[in-house]
């Protein structure tokens, strides 16, 4: 499995200097673009929805972390000459795997993308496992009550709310709870992390609604929360190992 990889710099140094010697391959990693500011760092991003993205947080346009909340990203290595607390928090808030100080050395970058593909890795086997355990041959199994009041409130919410823009952060403060511990709570109680969960109900609604011929795959993904077509179909593959259109197209035969 070869994971595909976004550089957001704006120092031409830095940028050309990832993009050259970053051992891509030999990581299991392909760079599928690049971008020198925020505003072309979003546009890339949402065109390409790569697995990874690694940028600065000072970037002209708009900052890092106001872009990495604007898109659909999952996993993420800041870069940063900045040391300040706030900045970090603000990152681990948004799931960012690790942030580097610069400078930064090529073994730093390496070891901290190698780290990352193990988990990313990790996490594809837990989705295939939760993709090839069906209900009826149809949906994912998914816990729906495990007698925790906090994780059982967040299903149902997760179930009510699911085709809207909802994420871990938002889940937090409705429940009046810190996003570490809810995240913590929630895994630790079903046995998968709360977007893992997030990912996989819309998925199982997007099952039911590629029967209906009536639906077009960008209505589906719309009435299911998936914020572009690119990702849904990126999110879709991983949990069924197929495209929607490949699935529904399965469905006819």
């Amino acid at each position: 499995m070869t994971y595909t990889v976004v550089v957001v710099e704006d120092e031409e140094l830095i940028r050309k200097e990832i993009e050259r010697f970053t051992p891509w391959e030999a990581l299991g990693l392909t760079l599928i673009g690049s971008a020198s500011d925020g505003i072309e760092g979003t546009k890339l991003i949402n065109t390409l929805n790569p697995d990874i993205v690694i940028t600065d947080i000072r970037l002209p346009g708009r900052d890092g972390l106001e872009m990495l909340r604007e898109c659909t990203v999952d996993h993420a290595i800041i870069l940063s000459g900045h040391s300040d607390f706030s900045y970090m928090r603000s990152a681990i808030q948004l799931g960012v795997f690790d942030y580097l100080l610069k400078p930064f050395d090529d073994d730093e970058l390496k070891s901290a993308l190698s780290s990352l593909v193990d988990k990313l890795s990790s996490e594809e086997a837990e989705m295939a496992s939760m993709g090839t355990n069906m209900v009826d041959d149809a949906t994912i199994a998914l816990p729906d009550h495990v007698g925790n009041h906090i994780v059982d409130h967040t299903i149902r919410l997760i179930r009510e709310r699911y085709h809207e823009c909802i994420g871990l952060q938002e889940m937090a403060d409705l429940l009046k709870v810190s996003e570490s511990h809810l995240s913590r709570l929630f895994k630790e109680q079903t046995g998968i992390n709360f977007l893992r969960y997030l990912q996989a109900y819309r998925v199982n609604q997007a099952i039911t609604l590629l029967q209906d011929p009536r639906m077009n795959i960008t209505m589906i993904c719309t009435r299911c929360g998936f914020p572009t077509p690119g990702y849904f179909t990126k999110v879709f593959r991983k949990f069924m190992g197929s495209t929607p259109t490949q699935y529904r197209d399965s469905l006819k035969m």
